[in-house]
């Protein structure tokens, strides 16, 4: 019991320093007005714009970046975990509010107060959903609109993942227009693109003012059919807003009609092709179109990565910490009682056959977004390795160990912190070991529902095919796993006996 009470002291003084010396990783402090966006380019570019209007009402907004797919903003809208997100009335009417029957800017108006959400009027532009394929492929199998891809059925198609399961998506669009092709991939929107150009794929989905069109060579297919509405943008925002902020939701307003469709291709441009950061590209529309001086501040890449490793490490040191805490029991416990054992060793087996993303997003309705289902998630997937390495330890102690322990006269609670922890020490910190490498590499997914850490730069730069970006995550991530081995093998000279650390000689 010893080893055991060293090691959660020794972690409780972990996160105490963590806690204080990497207070901008603690996410229980945000500020007033949250602004959300999904993870592609233009959602982003908008909530910058909205961030830099809402400072300018002397508020502190926090922008969270690329928080997933639609569902994930919405639900994060109307649990009041953001009070303002960029959407489009396609969207509203065709997945959100998808089977009420509403299409008409008023009818969609009326039925989002029901959830207590206003909408702004259309910021100025429609980015519809379209389909696209490279031009010299279109033009050499002479398809002009979608109903022609009907006479190709070995074509292979890649669409977003979002787009797989939507109203207006692919199940809806095969139906319409009676497509054949079997062949359909789901992957994300922005892999998409290199599919597309390696020759892997021969049709993707697209947003009508992606900047990526004109580079990639696309040809967008007619919609002969009409099948995609109107996608114009505008703005969601809490009702309560009106009251708690009324000078906010002005300033939003000020947004209406202010952004035409040349000039979101433009700033698409700039951030996808040109690499400007997207707050710039916000200040410049802002002081352009508003005559809004607004400061841009970026961080340097010193700064980011250190905010990132800040916030990775927080998400770690706790969510490992607790599942140290509460594993070794359950490996002593499993291995005392066998009945209950085999309980707890399926239950935490089944647990870590659930796909990492699908239990992040499982968490988002019990504890919301941000850090504390990416905490939850994180210490779930943790506890395998180290109640099955305590069991092992355990059942591997040889009988004529545990015979001579109770010959001494030994009790039970004295058999197990004097002979049998002490025995098993060294599989323990193998599971701990186990665990931490993969507690590591599993928070880069924390990025998607707004939890920070390495993962942001993974995400960011796979959306705007930056490779240095990915690698300013990838590469850190690795080498905190490798620190996490290094440390959890030196701790070894602490907690495992000398006698079971001597190599046999030769």
């Amino acid at each position: 019991m010893k080893t055991y009470l060293i090691i959660i002291i020794h972690l409780f003084v972990c996160n105490i320093f963590i806690a204080i010396f990497l207070p901008h990783a603690v996410y229980s402090s945000t500020p007033e007005i949250k602004i959300g966006s999904k993870k592609f380019t233009e959602s982003v570019i908008l909530g910058e714009i909205v961030t830099h209007l809402v400072k300018s009402t002397g508020e502190q907004p926090i922008h969270l970046r690329e928080l997933g797919g639609t569902r994930v903003l919405w639900n994060a809208l109307i649990r009041g975990e953001i009070d303002i997100y960029p959407e489009y009335t396609g969207t509203i009417s065709e997945e959100i509010l998808a089977g009420e029957g509403v299409h008409s800017k008023e009818d969609i108006r009326q039925a989002l107060i029901k959830y207590g959400i206003m909408m702004t009027k259309a910021l100025g532009f429609n980015n519809t959903y379209a389909i696209g394929m490279k031009e010299e492929v279109a033009e050499r199998l002479k398809i002009q609109k979608i109903s022609d891809l009907r006479q190709h059925p070995g074509l292979k198609f890649g669409f977003g993942n979002e787009f797989m399961a939507r109203g207006d998506g692919w199940p809806i669009l095969r139906k319409n227009y009676n497509l054949p092709q079997q062949d359909v991939r789901g992957l994300d929107h922005d892999l998409a693109y290199r599919g597309l150009e390696k020759g892997t794929i021969h049709a993707i989905d697209i947003y009508s003012t992606d900047a990526k069109i004109q580079y990639y060579e696309l040809r967008i297919l007619e919609d002969d059919l009409g099948h995609f509405p109107a996608y114009n943008s505008v703005i969601l925002y809490r009702s309560d807003l009106e009251k708690r902020a009324p000078h906010v939701v002005t300033v939003l307003k000020k947004l209406e009609g202010k952004i035409s469709e040349s000039e979101m291709i433009n700033m698409n441009s700039s951030a996808s092709l040109e690499m400007v950061p997207e707050g710039q590209i916000a200040s410049d529309f802002l002081s352009g179109s508003l005559s809004l001086e607004t400061e841009s501040y970026e961080e340097t890449v010193a700064g980011r990565l250190l905010r990132h490793t800040g916030e990775h490490l927080f998400l770690v040191a706790i969510s490992l910490s607790a599942s140290i805490i509460v594993s070794i029991p359950l490996g002593i416990l499993s291995a005392k009682m066998p009945g209950l054992g085999q309980v707890i060793l399926g239950t935490v087996g089944i647990i870590q056959t659930i796909p990492s993303l699908a239990l992040l997003v499982f968490m988002i309705p019990l504890l919301g977004i941000g850090g504390p289902p990416a905490i939850t998630a994180l210490f779930l997937y943790s506890l395998l390795p180290i109640v099955r390495n305590t069991y092992t330890g355990f059942q591997d102690i040889r009988p004529q160990i545990r015979e001579s322990a109770e010959a001494l006269g030994l009790p039970p609670g004295a058999r197990l912190r004097l002979v049998e922890l002490p025995m098993v020490s060294r599989s323990i910190l193998a599971g701990i070991k186990t665990s931490a490498v993969i507690n590591v590499g599993t928070a880069t997914l924390g990025a998607l529902i707004g939890a920070g850490g390495y993962g942001q730069l993974i995400l960011t730069g796979i959306r705007l095919d930056n490779i240095s970006l990915i690698l300013q995550g990838a590469v850190p991530a690795a080498i905190l796993a490798l620190i996490a081995q290094v440390c959890f093998e030196a701790m070894e000279r602490f907690f495992v006996p000398k006698g079971l650390r001597l190599k046999p000689a030769s």
